[in-house]
């Protein structure tokens, strides 16, 4: 009986051992879920290095663009008959501009000098004396010593001639010569004024024509074909206005000027002519 005891205790227990040299688990850890497999880790991806931002470049100095219509585009397209036209204007501008000016400062001075005149020419004892009080280059001094001069030779065939008549024209011929070089250089005002309109159509039509003939041998007629080259040559018609309305409008400022200062001259003549005519009498009487 014991020995079968012992059998089948050994029976039993051999499976076990068996199973445990083999590494098979036993039927309790069979029967236990399965530990998951460790999975491998999945790679991410490094993050990306952020991107430094690009300095900020410079300001690029701007460029200089050419200016395809306009006075410089003209004068280089430009031939010499076009070039002449310019240089002409030009000269007319410059010319009136000058007169202009000069002929203001020359009306001030003479202004002046009437009013310096009036205050101590009258005032001295002798027409002598009066007209050495005066600047040598003041018109009323040139008038007074014409008077003065008059009186001083009327003397062998002139003596023949009116005293009152003779002084007259002395002192007419003195203010005619004030006149005249006051009118100096209205003349060039008027020209430029009536011509300068001209001499500017005169360079829009040749330019018209040299525009007109190159749209032509290029074969293109667009706008943009035509407004640059027709532009550039109206730009004489305005050329020609812009010389031609300053010349105008001084010429008749300076005309109106000349009148009210040779008012002042005139004024003076005559009462020159007055203390001339009576200073040989009161000579005389005495």
């Amino acid at each position: 009986m014991l020995k079968l005891l012992r059998r089948a205790a050994l029976a039993a227990f051999l499976p076990i051992v068996f199973l445990a040299a083999v590494g098979a688990p036993p039927e309790s850890l069979a029967q236990a879920p399965a530990a998951p497999a460790a999975q491998a880790p999945v790679a991410t991806p490094a993050p990306a290095a952020p991107v430094a931002p690009a300095p900020v470049a410079k300001a690029a100095a701007t460029e200089t663009i050419d200016n395809p219509y306009g006075l410089e585009s003209i004068w280089r397209g430009s031939d010499w008959v076009a070039k002449g036209v310019l240089l002409i204007l030009a000269i007319m501008s410059m010319g009136s501009w000058y007169i202009i000016i000069t002929k203001v400062y020359e009306q001030s001075k003479i202004s002046k000098a009437a009013k310096k005149a009036d205050k101590e020419f009258w005032s001295a004892p002798s027409v002598k004396d009066g007209a050495e009080r005066l600047k040598a280059t003041s018109p009323f001094r040139f008038i007074a010593e014409s008077g003065l001069e008059a009186t001083q030779k009327h003397t062998g065939m002139l003596g023949n001639v009116d005293l009152n008549d003779w002084i007259t024209m002395s002192i007419q011929r003195a203010i005619d010569n004030v006149s005249s070089r006051m009118q100096d250089g209205l003349a060039f005002l008027a020209t430029v004024g009536s011509t300068a309109p001209f001499v500017g159509l005169f360079g829009t039509v040749w330019g018209i024509y040299h525009a007109l003939t190159a749209i032509g041998i290029a074969g293109q007629a667009s706008i943009d074909k035509v407004a640059g080259p027709v532009g550039e040559a109206l730009i004489m018609t305005a050329l020609g206005l812009a010389v031609a309305v300053p010349a105008v409008l001084g010429y008749n400022w300076l005309i109106r000027r000349n009148k009210r200062v040779m008012e002042h001259v005139r004024g003076f003549g005559a009462e020159l002519h007055a203390v001339l005519l009576s200073t040989p009498r009161a000579a005389g009487r005495a």
